[in-house]
């Protein structure tokens, strides 16, 4: 039976402190802007301060205060808005192109990327639709297939842009939630070879994408080049030893390494803080993927575990994608790290869903 319980204070104290360790990480990582002309590292704070902190701060309290279980009755509309705001970054003179892929859409003097709140809502949507059609997830006309074509509508949104990794992050996220619903493992092992299939025919199609798998492979032939990034990022964790450089004392961002306050965050902060505290920031992840698991766990019916779980996957497989991708183990994808990475509109969406949770929490058993 579920009962009105206190927000889960230690899930609560686990973001705030990603939240402000990924402020001064970031504050850290824009110094290197100032030496750039024409750059600004006061203006990604402030951005990063309003859209992100602030906003998200907004939207956190919001979602906190709203009954979970409405979200499933808004669950296909919310999915259908996402979809289409996230197809509208596709028309000329109105989305944006940045690092190869179009996906922003000019919000006033801000950006918002739409697929940010796509993933919201395919996890929301995912998870209302598995919760109703639990007995039938084992068939394969009933549950699989429905399943994937929910998946590729999703999926549609993202390839032309093109957003592969924010693909293969919702496609991950959809198996471990259709596994948790029910799924069989002869499904699961299905859903993997039609997911390396679709990866390999992306990859091959698309010049960008196959550039960062050939340097996955081997990041030595280009080194000037496409590998230049991959190799940068190496240099700087290894140059970080055990204990760091020291805040604010680390020289790759300063015209070294590309986008350090994007997708290379996490190799400032390793320069910076060193192997203790990159394995300090991993650490605070698993933290709150631990608890955010708990309060899956507890939840009063099957609706709130899913969406529990699916919000928790989501971001805790894109943070660990994003240090992989820093430290060779899989190919760049162009994701940013949550809670650390420039990104407003990722972060307000992560704290949004951490609201969630946190009524979820309120609600549990």
């Amino acid at each position: 039976m579920a009962v009105k319980n206190k927000n889960d204070f230690i899930f609560l104290s686990i973001t705030l402190a990603l939240v402000l360790v990924g402020f001064f990480i970031l504050a850290s990582a824009s110094l290197g802007l100032a030496a750039q002309p024409g750059k600004n590292s006061y203006s990604i704070l402030i951005k990063q301060v309003v859209l992100g902190i602030g906003l998200g701060s907004l939207l956190l309290f919001l979602t906190s205060k709203i009954n979970y279980k409405k979200w499933e009755k808004i669950a296909f509309p919310l999915f259908l808005f996402s979809f289409f705001l996230t197809l509208l970054t596709l028309v000329p003179n109105i989305g944006l192109e940045y690092g190869g892929a179009k996906s922003w859409l000019p919000v006033g003097p801000f950006t918002f990327q739409p697929s940010e709140l796509l993933k919201f809502s395919f996890v929301v949507y995912l998870a209302a639709w598995l919760s109703k059609k639990r007995k039938e997830i084992p068939g394969f006309k009933t549950g699989l297939l429905p399943f994937l074509v929910i998946v590729g509508l999703a999926g549609a949104a993202l390839v032309f842009q093109p957003d592969i990794g924010t693909l293969g992050i919702i496609c991950i996220t959809a198996s471990v939630m259709f596994f948790l619903a029910g799924g069989k493992y002869t499904q699961i092992g299905l859903l993997l070879i039609i997911g390396l299939i679709a990866l390999s025919f992306l990859a091959l199609t698309n010049d960008h994408a196959m550039k960062r798998f050939t340097t996955f492979l081997d990041s030595t032939k280009d080194i000037q080049g496409a590998d230049y990034q991959i190799n940068q990022a190496k240099i700087a964790i290894g140059s970080g030893g055990l204990w760091g450089k020291g805040f604010g004392e680390g020289l790759s961002k300063f015209n070294h390494l590309p986008r350090p306050i994007e997708d290379s965050i996490f190799a400032v902060a390793a320069e910076e803080f060193g192997f203790v505290g990159a394995v300090f920031l991993i650490l605070l992840f698993l933290a709150f993927f631990w608890r955010a698991l708990h309060i899956a766990l507890k939840a009063p019916d099957g609706f709130g575990r899913l969406l529990a779980s699916g919000i928790a996957i989501l971001i805790i497989v894109q943070s660990f994608i994003n240090m992989f991708t820093t430290v060779g183990l899989v190919p760049l994808t162009g994701l940013p790290l949550i809670f650390i990475s420039q990104g407003g509109s990722a972060l307000a969406v992560a704290l949004a869903e951490v609201g969630i949770l946190l009524n979820i929490s309120k609600n549990s058993r």
